[in-house]
């Protein structure tokens, strides 16, 4: 099985002298293809940090990190930019749409990045899988949050990435629409093949995942009874 991240000994600090915090202590984590990972923890256990630095998005790191197979740290901006936008769908908690826009220019949006083209009807097609076809032309600033999320959603499986990584993606949403994006995720694992990394307080996140590892005080460690935890 293909590795798609190999990070050992992933440091993340903020702050100088006395003030400096380590938010990512000394992680070392593996993920291969195929695979629907959560990472669970308290609040200011270091999880989005973490699915920052493993997304490319942070490089303020120490350690080794390597995204399918090439070494971040031997990459220019410029590289990492297109294996984003080529390889990487990000789903976030605060939805990070434009309000301006249409549903269906959001969900373009990541086409402005990338040399990858797609047809207007084939858009709609993930529109139409996250329950939104009839929504393409309305504003994302009147939507609700269950739909801004599912919007999101679609923006991340446009391009049809190979890895997503999700940042408490249910974390505004009711019950009933967490249990319905839960869906989705899992629907994009089992019947697209995507490589899903998730940090998560729900619980549901965890039944569809295949694995899940526990996060505390910046450290992959155990702590939580029945789930499976990944020692670096």
């Amino acid at each position: 099985m293909s590795e798609i991240v190999q990070a050992k000994g992933i440091c993340r600090a903020f702050g100088q002298g006395n003030a400096r915090r380590l938010a990512v202590d000394g992680v070392s984590l593996r993920i291969d293809a195929g695979e629907f990972v959560t990472v669970v923890g308290p609040s200011g256990s270091g999880k989005s940090t973490l699915l920052g630095v493993l997304g490319a998005l942070d490089r303020g790191f120490e350690g080794e990190l390597l995204l399918f197979g090439r070494n971040v740290r031997e990459m220019s901006d410029g590289a990492l930019a297109r294996l984003r936008g080529d390889r990487i769908g990000f789903v976030f908690q605060a939805f990070h749409l434009l309000d301006h826009m249409t549903v269906l220019e959001n969900v373009t949006v990541p086409f402005l990045f990338t040399r990858k083209v797609m047809s207007k009807q084939d858009v709609m097609v993930v529109l139409e899988r996250v329950g939104l076809g009839d929504r393409a032309g309305d504003k994302a600033g009147g939507l609700s949050g269950g739909q801004r999320q599912r919007v999101a959603i679609a923006r991340a499986m446009v391009l049809r990435p190979s890895l997503l990584l999700c940042d408490e993606p249910t974390g505004n949403l009711d019950a009933v629409t967490a249990a319905h994006v839960i869906d989705i995720f899992g629907s994009m694992h089992r019947e697209d093949g995507v490589t899903v990394l998730c940090a998560t307080h729900d619980e549901r996140m965890g039944r569809v995942a295949t694995r899940s590892v526990v996060m505390v005080g910046g450290r992959v460690g155990s702590g939580v009874d029945g789930v499976e935890v990944q020692q670096g």
